[in-house]
């Protein structure tokens, strides 16, 4: 038995589609908005500030291994109810959620670890959602795009433990444009008026991030928002980016002249 801690966006959706595949036993605990997993038999909808309700759950379930997928939003502390367990806990949520989402993370594994709740790489069951190092596409990074791609890479990792940043713009060896915890999507749709050219993404995660809850993720969409603004490609990690519909973005990048490479 595993217990999902699923919020936001499309990856949640392909766990839980790899787990009805494979026939593991699950439940959910639903931190969307609005209930998105509410038709699930095996879904509970339960506030992060009852998180007493939640171990318990968990417990019930002799559940000792736990996954977390999609993006949590920061919670709104005004407007949740609480159980004893869930005031005990919240204001060390409270303090982590003013480093952002991932601190939110974090500080949630570490509670469960508490009570012996080991959390399971996102990836587990689906391994194919990450890429090994390589090149994906026809087009191959140039000599001189290689030493630019290192230098973001070296950017990147200079990078304080609790920035939002998971990617950056890079062009002739300078930095167009950074990302913030507004998402990648939001950097790329900035740039749409400036018409970079020749430029790329480099998308990796941040310097010490819990890589069992928030790999950084691209999909289709990502790559239609590079073509917007002419990026010649994109860089990933090795087994260390969620790719979607890989198949989709790899020929996507093939149509279009761009490279998919993964270091």
């Amino acid at each position: 038995m595993i217990g999902l801690f699923l919020g936001e966006k499309k990856l949640p959706t392909e766990i839980l589609n790899k787990l009805k595949k494979k026939k593991i036993k699950y439940f959910i605990i639903d931190l969307t908005k609005n209930n998105k997993f509410k038709k699930d038999k095996n879904s509970f909808f339960i506030s992060i500030g009852k998180f007493g309700k939640i171990l318990d759950l968990i417990n019930s379930k002799k559940c000792k291994k736990v996954l977390f997928a999609g993006s949590i939003s920061k919670p709104n502390i005004s407007s949740l109810k609480f159980d004893l367990k869930g005031i005990y806990y919240m204001p060390r949520v409270i303090k982590a959620s003013k480093l952002g989402d991932a601190a939110i993370l974090k500080e949630l594994i570490n509670i469960l670890a508490e009570h012996k709740i080991k959390v399971i790489k996102l990836n587990f069951f689906n391994p194919e959602l990450t890429l090994k190092k390589g090149n994906y596409s026809f087009l191959k990074p140039s000599k001189y795009e290689i030493l630019e791609i290192k230098k973001g890479i070296k950017y990147l990792n200079k990078l304080n433990a609790y920035n939002h940043t998971q990617g950056i713009i890079l062009r002739n060896g300078k930095i167009a444009a950074i990302e913030t915890s507004k998402g990648t999507k939001k950097m790329l749709q900035k740039l749409k008026k400036t018409k970079i050219l020749n430029g790329m993404l480099i998308k990796y995660p941040k310097k010490k991030q819990d890589l069992r809850a928030d790999l950084p993720t691209i999909g289709l969409d990502t790559l239609k928002d590079c073509k917007k603004i002419n990026l010649k490609g994109i860089v990933l990690k090795s087994n260390e980016n969620i790719i979607l519909d890989k198949n989709k973005c790899i020929s996507f990048a093939n149509k279009n002249n761009m490279f998919i490479a993964v270091k």
